[in-house]
């Protein structure tokens, strides 16, 4: 139903995103990661570097067919060191015909850090803690979790790839400490490139995209924490020359977060359906199901595989951390959509 519910919605709506390149000089488009194995698991993620599942490698793939189909070209595409960001990013562009373009991958495009949290699961924190104090920990502007120490098995300073960065890995951060560090990002590689003309596509994590969003849109600090994005939906804006966003084609404020300028190219209703099954999913105890593996959710993977082609069980490969879980390998050796249509004639 999800999954219907997002290619309808894109099918119906979509049409007026074809002119994105040509209203304005000024466009970038957010795009969050596709699921990794603790997104499917409820757990604390921050900067652990966890693959994509196979369910994450096809909402990569057709979030790269929504921008395909959006006509949207990039001149550049921006990432962090974490590959369930790195593989979205390289799955987007390979749908999108775009693999040419440059990519650049900036640490400070990291997830927040979630601190002693990272590997908990989140509704049994929610359980022990109660609701309020995990979404403050989650969503809040300044209340960070509790640190990390350099003894726990997911401390990011055993990681090579920050060896020349261990005195500014952070204990845990806060949205206000997250955005700290984008803010660098925003303001010495993000804006220049926009004012020079520039379409750039930038795939992060909830949070990091969460800090520059509110910078954007200039969403108060007590609102912020009830902005939330889901995964693996392109949320496209026409900037002015000031860099400020420029009001949607309707006029109003997108209806799945009630905050942005910004177009969801999946549409808003779904959207909204997506992060109440999110909400449900880390704050509702009454529900023992993991809603990303069971129920709707196969039903959208079933749907999701129909509308871009499944890819050949000998073409899959096992991710590098879990063993029940296959990633698909398409990046590096390319694919065709071979169906771009439901049963019904519907548009993904």
């Amino acid at each position: 139903e999800l999954g219907g519910v997002m290619g309808c919605e894109y099918g119906r709506d979509g049409g007026n995103f074809e002119s994105l390149n040509q209203l304005t000089d000024y466009n970038l488009v957010f795009l969050r990661h596709g699921q990794s194995t603790w997104n499917r698991d409820n757990r604390f993620i921050g900067w652990t570097d966890t693959p994509l599942t196979s369910d994450g490698v096809l909402e990569a793939r057709v979030a790269g067919q929504i921008l395909y189909k959006s006509g949207v070209m990039f001149d550049e595409a921006h990432t962090s060191l974490l590959r369930r960001s790195i593989r979205t990013t390289n799955l987007v562009l390979m749908e999108t015909k775009q693999e040419y373009i440059q990519v650049y991958k900036n640490w400070r495009l990291n997830e927040r850090h979630y601190g002693d949290l990272v590997g908990r699961n989140k509704k049994e924190a929610v359980e022990e803690h109660g609701v309020d104090k995990v979404k403050r920990w989650r969503r809040s502007w300044d209340y960070p979790p509790p640190p990390m120490d350099a003894g726990h098995p997911h401390w990011p300073g055993k990681d090579k790839r920050y060896v020349n960065m261990i005195d500014l890995i952070p204990k845990s951060e806060s949205l206000k400490d997250t955005r700290a560090r984008s803010e660098v990002f925003w303001d010495e590689v993000a804006a220049p490139a926009l004012r020079d003309g520039k379409t750039i596509l930038i795939v992060g994590h909830e949070n990091n995209l969460r800090s520059m969003i509110m910078r954007l849109e200039n969403i108060d600090p007590k609102d912020v924490i009830n902005l939330s994005l889901p995964r693996a939906v392109p949320l496209a804006y026409r900037l002015d020359a000031d860099l400020q966003p420029l009001p949607r084609p309707d006029g109003r404020l997108d209806e799945a977060t009630g905050f942005l300028n910004g177009e969801w190219l999946g549409g808003d209703s779904a959207v909204k359906k997506v992060l109440e099954r999110d909400h449900k999913q880390v704050y509702d105890t009454s529900i023992k199901e993991n809603l990303e593996i069971g129920g709707k959710w196969s039903t959208w993977r079933n749907w999701m595989e129909f509308a871009i082609g499944a890819t050949d069980p000998n073409q899959k490969a096992k991710s590098a951390h879990s063993d029940e879980d296959d990633a698909l390998n398409d990046e590096t050796r390319g694919s065709d959509v071979k169906g771009e249509v439901n049963k019904a004639g519907q548009e993904i």
